[in-house]
């Protein structure tokens, strides 16, 4: 087992991997900016470091200042955690060259199903459906995507090669709205990912997002598939609900498409967690991206399956052999992100927080790093705390869920708690009738 693991990131997510660490016997590290000092992730480390700036390509993203950081301290693997170096596969490779272990899938891997274009390619080649053709996966300028647009057909919906968590896509309806705003797309790609490459697909206008958890162990030939989850509700196409399982969705040939994933997998050699996202309409699934790490929305499984994932995936990187052949789905669970944001229009709410009191009880759980008197940083996501609910069934979460809601309180900063709490009592979220743009499409009728 390794002996300590520096932790790439910052927030919940550094505290979640910190207590998986503990619980493991591994003494971990922290890296933080010059304004996260007083970071939860920093407190529950044993040591921490200042790897620069408050800007992320200062701290962060700043692979030498990272590198400095694992040679003083002597941690022999990284945990990226989700977003910032987490699928990139340089980062991958330049730590396997300093003898450190990166917790995750190879930079092969990375490169191959973590570019967006790349896992394409991939998908259609083990016979999981596509939504784009072998034209539109390299875009490099307006020309080219006109002529996607035509060879596909409108609307069409570009991204980010190297993208995620909704940033350096856009929808486009009609060509002219291609001409206006593609070169301004592919420079926001630059600047949030650093690589513009582009792809575009057909986009489905009434369409659910389905995702596919898996872990995978090469070296013992194994790869198994951990359930659904229905990540429809979405604003700005990024996730704020997550369930498990989907009541409402039913997919032709799954067994089929299941299978396809674990030869995927298999063949490509690939280690650890990752999530297959799909788009889902009329009993029919497309293969969109893979997540090559840890989701955000990871504990929903875990709670539903009622196993620890980021142990799992630290123990397979360490070279231990493990077993998932005979667990299964124990309760229905629901996850809702809670992000430091103005709920009508999705705009950032930094500042202090002056008092935080988060829900308990039965079938509740609240991942976090926010504390009383902490300070919102406003260079970082929103997202400052996730409440998973359980129960028997989608009602009992459901329940459980609003319980939890009413329960919480954050003062000093805004947050989309009122807007959860509306979601969930809506009737289109009781009886399943939301895709993607549900959320979008009814804001208005949020007060």
């Amino acid at each position: 087992m390794f002996r300590k693991i520096l932790i790439a990131n910052r927030g919940e997510i550094a505290v979640r991997i910190i207590r998986a660490c503990k619980e493991l016997n591994i003494k971990t590290v922290a890296i933080h900016s010059n304004v996260d000092t007083e970071a939860m992730h920093v407190k529950l480390a044993d040591e921490s470091v200042c790897v620069g700036s408050a800007l992320p390509n200062g701290s962060y993203l700043n692979i030498p200042s990272i590198i400095s950081a694992i040679d003083i301290t002597g941690a022999d693997a990284v945990h990226p955690g989700y977003g910032f170096l987490s699928e990139n596969d340089k980062f991958s490779k330049i730590l396997s060259s300093h003898k450190v272990k990166f917790i995750g899938p190879s930079s092969k891997s990375i490169l191959e199903l973590g570019n967006k274009s790349n896992a394409l390619n991939l998908a259609n080649d083990f016979k999981l459906p596509i939504l784009g053709n072998n034209n539109s996966k390299n875009i490099k300028n307006t020309s080219d995507a006109l002529n996607i647009a035509n060879d596909i057909g409108m609307p069409i919906v570009i991204k980010a090669a190297y993208g995620g968590g909704g940033k350096g896509m856009r929808v486009f309806n009609n060509k002219n709205e291609i001409t206006k705003f593609y070169s301004q797309l592919k420079a926001e790609a630059k600047n949030y990912f650093g690589d513009d490459t582009m792809y575009a697909e057909k986009f489905l206008t009434n369409a659910k997002h389905i995702e596919f958890q898996i872990i995978s162990d090469p070296k013992n030939n194994y790869a198994k598939i951990i359930g659904q989850r229905d990540c429809s509700i979405q604003r700005k196409n990024q996730k704020i609900i997550e369930e498990i399982p989907s009541d409402f969705v039913n997919i032709n040939n799954l067994e089929s498409i299941e299978r396809n994933i674990k030869d995927l997998l298999i063949k490509n050699e690939y280690e650890g967690l990752g999530t297959l996202e799909f788009l889902y309409q009329d009993n029919e699934i497309y293969f969109i991206e893979m997540n090559t790490r840890l989701q955000v929305e990871h504990p929903v499984t875990e709670e539903a399956y009622d196993i620890d994932l980021v142990k799992y995936q630290i123990m397979v990187a360490a070279g231990y052999k493990i077993d998932l052949a005979n667990f299964t789905k124990q309760n229905h669970t629901i996850e809702c992100r809670i992000n430091a944001e103005n709920a009508k229009d999705f705009s950032p709410s930094p500042g202090t927080v002056n008092f935080i009191n988060v829900p308990g009880g039965r079938g509740v759980r609240v991942d976090t790093a926010l504390y009383t008197n902490y300070k919102v940083n406003p260079h970082y996501d929103s997202l400052v705390l996730k409440i998973i609910s359980k129960g028997k069934d989608r009602n009992e979460a459901i329940s459980v869920m609003r319980r939890a809601l009413d329960e919480i309180i954050i003062d000093g900063i805004n947050t989309n708690v009122e807007l959860h709490k509306w979601i969930l009592n809506q009737k289109d979220f009781k009886n399943g009738k939301y895709t993607t743009n549900w959320l979008e499409k009814n804001i208005s009728k949020f007060n």
